[in-house]
């Protein structure tokens, strides 16, 4: 199993009746070949299969749970992009309402958007708003992650305002300049949004976002690690430059069979979903597949990759009771067999797959 010490040999975990480790010990005897490591936490899924979570209502939350547990998500973050102000309230909602139905945790939502910038990718650009900073003090206590551009005027003052209500803002769908991007930072931004993607690239003379965040410790970056969305060697690249807690794998999912990712019209073309004309729309991705590419890709140890899809994203989403298995943690736990594939899932040390 995967420690926070690192692998262990054959080894057992004792749970108590609140799901919670309260043993790791070494275990004798024949022991099946199998890898025990924390359950994945994706911070990025607008929908999955055939639910968009902008109208998951009722029965759609149990099956997105059952879709998750399939790839090894314990714990998430809905996705809405970008719409008009007045069309969050309703979705907000019914995330909120959903923390209560078991399956998969959902931590809190993530807002991608309105307050995007100079590459806003498909969202909608009759749709992108400047930024309102009453409506962000006026947010709902589920929201726990939000993307915005660092180039719009009053963004330090958002980060500030939202970090204040212990909410993690990321940097995405963004040309900033590098004095706005440490002015970001600054204040408080912590993320930056799907790397590469939605950004400012990597030039010798014009640095943009995706350099930026590479070399920058104080921001940990997502990526989308489906190879389609990125390259493998520069999903390597990034492994290579964070420390070994700056990278985050998010699946950036969409209801690609439903065709729809909040307001926006997509359809499945050569592996992902996109626009009419072209343009990359999320991602039909799953987490344990994530995890397969990078590392039979991308030269990632499989550690590193796994800590990228749990004990990252838990602790950059402020999760300290998760991500790891470890005394006093929950025992969200996934079982993959030698291929890397899901043989098993555990919620709080119950068994859910």
């Amino acid at each position: 199993m995967l420690t926070p010490g690192g692998w262990t040999q054959p080894s057992s975990v004792t749970v108590d009746d609140a799901g919670f480790i309260v043993d790791i010990a070494p275990t004798s005897g024949p022991v099946q070949h199998r890898s025990l490591v924390p359950g994945f936490v994706d911070l990025q899924v607008n929908g999955v299969d055939d639910i968009d979570v902008s109208r998951a209502a009722d029965h759609d939350w149990i099956r997105i749970g059952e879709l998750l547990l399939e790839q090894g998500v314990t714990s998430w973050c809905p996705t809405l992009v970008t719409a008009p102000l007045s069309r969050y309230e309703q979705p907000l909602r019914r995330i909120a309402e959903a923390q209560a139905l078991g399956g998969p945790a959902i931590i809190g939502a993530h807002l991608e958007g309105p307050f995007l910038g100079g590459a806003p990718g498909a969202h909608r650009r009759d749709m992108l708003a400047p930024i309102d900073l009453a409506w962000l003090a006026a947010l709902p206590d589920i929201v726990r992650l939000v993307t915005l551009a660092p180039e719009l005027e009053l963004a330090a003052e958002a980060i500030e305002l939202l970090v204040e209500r212990h909410i993690v803002v990321s940097l995405g769908h963004s040309t900033p300049s590098i004095a706005q991007c440490d002015a970001a930072v600054e204040a408080g931004a912590a993320m930056a949004t799907h790397l590469f993607n939605g950004m400012s690239g990597v030039h010798h003379r014009d640095p943009g976002l995706a350099a930026y965040a590479l070399v920058n410790d104080r921001l940990t970056v997502g990526l989308i690690a489906d190879l389609i969305h990125v390259h493998p060697l520069a999903i390597e690249l990034a492994f290579r430059a964070k420390p070994a807690d700056g990278v985050v794998l998010v699946t950036d999912a969409v209801a690609w069979r439903a065709g729809t990712a909040g307001a926006v019209g997509l359809s499945m073309s050569d592996g992902a979903p996109r626009l009419a004309n072209g343009t990359l729309a999320g991602s039909a991705l799953t987490m344990d597949q994530a995890i397969r590419n990078v590392v039979n890709h991308c030269s990632v140890p499989l550690e590193q990759a796994v800590r990228a899809a749990s004990t990252n994203p838990a602790h950059l989403i402020g999760c300290a009771d998760r991500g790891a298995i470890a005394v006093g943690k929950r025992a969200d736990l996934v079982e993959l067999d030698d291929e890397l594939r899901v043989g098993g899932v555990w919620l709080n040390g119950v068994r859910a797959r």
